[in-house]
């Protein structure tokens, strides 16, 4: 496919599309494509810049379509190319979704299939990347979120392909279990619905009448699926975001239209819960923390049961955050054709490694981390501890911002200082 140049408001684009390995493993399973974008200042495009590659939250997060050249990208621009790929299986890479999980003949072809799109084989698609399309030099890392998880793994795998690491909100402990993650989550996020109705105290009646209204039944989606009190509470998972509370707020204003909610109530939660854009992230939430031997078992369904504030008929009604519940794969139209391979997944016995401790701990590449204390979705502690164990790392801990800081672009300009300080991007030589 030839490659397509265009021109954004002040960017230059050009577009790329890669075949790599399904399984890296075991080349004879076939194929499927890698597209990412390179963007560059325009003014710059001759000049020999270094690349940042920008490694996406999720999983099953597909690049950023941004509109301008702001915020942390109008920061890297000025002295970078920046590269956006879409993860496999996401966005115009070969999509992993509903139609294509329907057409494996069994739960174990599923379950198999999706095995294949987890760090390892995102940071394999990464090193072909910089191999194929710029001759093999290093390149910088910016992570958000879970592509902190991928930078771990990138710094195990193939440290050599790194100039620095940049990490936001999203450094994961070493050891990783789902059931610690959770055990530590639900706390967190206890505390930001109180943190929300403290703002909003008008709204805890409001969620006991829409949650007591859904308690009676009957009330369907635009899509045909029923809204369920349980579905409800996944909206808090905005509430790690720095203008959740008010997204919630405003949702919340229009829920009813006299006694019935209203059809821009049922349309906005259909949007905001159907995982139509990135089904992924709901199928491999939990298999992120595959590390060893041990299932996941799902994890959040479990811990749930040890927080009774949490259940449904609870009032004041708390909404839950970045969990995943087995329940979503039965009423989610989206989700229903990942159910038998995710169940299959939850219960896999014994996972590959994702991190390499020794290799870690004797890490040259300078890696800058924020860790946000207040972080609902990733334990600053837990980021803190990892940190101490990673060689030539530094963070910044600040209560600032929430999940989404990278926006801003100061978080890279810090990250950017503490990197300079330890000695810059390391060089080619």
């Amino acid at each position: 496919m030839p490659h397509i140049t265009y021109i954004m408001p002040g960017v230059l684009v050009r577009e790329h599309v890669t075949a790599v390995p399904l399984d890296w493993s075991d080349p004879s399973r076939g194929e499927i494509d890698i597209f990412f974008r390179e963007l560059v200042d325009p003014e710059r495009a001759r000049e020999d810049l270094p690349c940042l590659v920008y490694l996406q939250g999720g999983p099953g997060g597909k690049g950023p379509r941004p509109l301008t050249a702001d915020g942390w990208l109008g920061q890297a621009l000025r002295t970078h190319r920046v590269i956006l790929m879409d993860q496999r299986g996401t966005g115009r890479s070969t999509r992993v979704d509903g139609r294509r999980m329907s057409a494996f003949a069994t739960a174990e072809e599923g379950a198999r299939h999706l095995a294949c799109f987890r760090a390892d084989a995102i940071v394999a698609d990464h090193e072909h990347v910089r191999r194929t399309f710029f001759g093999g030099r290093r390149w910088a890392t910016l992570g958000q979120s879970y592509g902190g998880f991928l930078t771990l793994t990138y710094l195990s795998n193939a440290p050599e392909g790194l100039s620095a690491c940049y990490v936001t909100g999203g450094l994961p402990g070493l050891d990783p279990s789902a059931a610690e993650v959770y055990r530590r989550t639900y706390p967190r996020v206890q505390a930001k619905n109180e943190e929300f109705y403290r703002r909003y105290p008008q709204h805890v009646e409001t969620a006991t009448r829409v949650a007591d209204r859904l308690a009676a039944g009957d009330v369907r989606l635009p899509d045909g699926d029923p809204l369920t009190v349980r579905r409800l509470q996944s909206l808090g998972v905005d509430f790690g975001m720095k203008p959740g509370y008010e997204r919630m707020h405003y949702l919340l204003d229009e829920a009813f239209t006299g006694d019935e909610l209203s059809a821009t109530f049922l349309h906005q939660v259909l949007a905001r819960t159907s995982y139509s854009d990135n089904p992924l992230y709901a199928a491999l939430q939990e298999s992120i923390y595959g590390h060893g031997p041990g299932p996941t078992g799902w994890a959040a369904e479990s811990e749930r049961a040890r927080h009774p504030r949490f259940a449904e008929e609870a009032r004041p009604l708390l909404f839950t955050g970045e969990m995943i519940y087995p329940w979503m794969f039965e009423e989610i139209a989206g989700l229903r054709p990942f159910r038998a391979a995710v169940e299959l997944l939850a219960a896999r016995p014994e996972w590959p490694p994702l991190y390499d401790h020794d290799r870690l701990a004797a890490n040259e590449v300078p890696l800058a981390a924020a860790v946000y204390y207040d972080d609902m979705y990733v334990d600053a502690h837990l980021q803190l501890d990892t940190a101490a164990r990673i060689g030539n790392a530094r963070c910044w801990v600040t209560n600032e911002y929430e999940h989404d800081g990278v926006g801003d672009p100061r978080v890279l300009g810090r990250l950017r200082e503490l990197v300079r300080d330890m000695g810059g991007e390391i060089a080619d030589a």
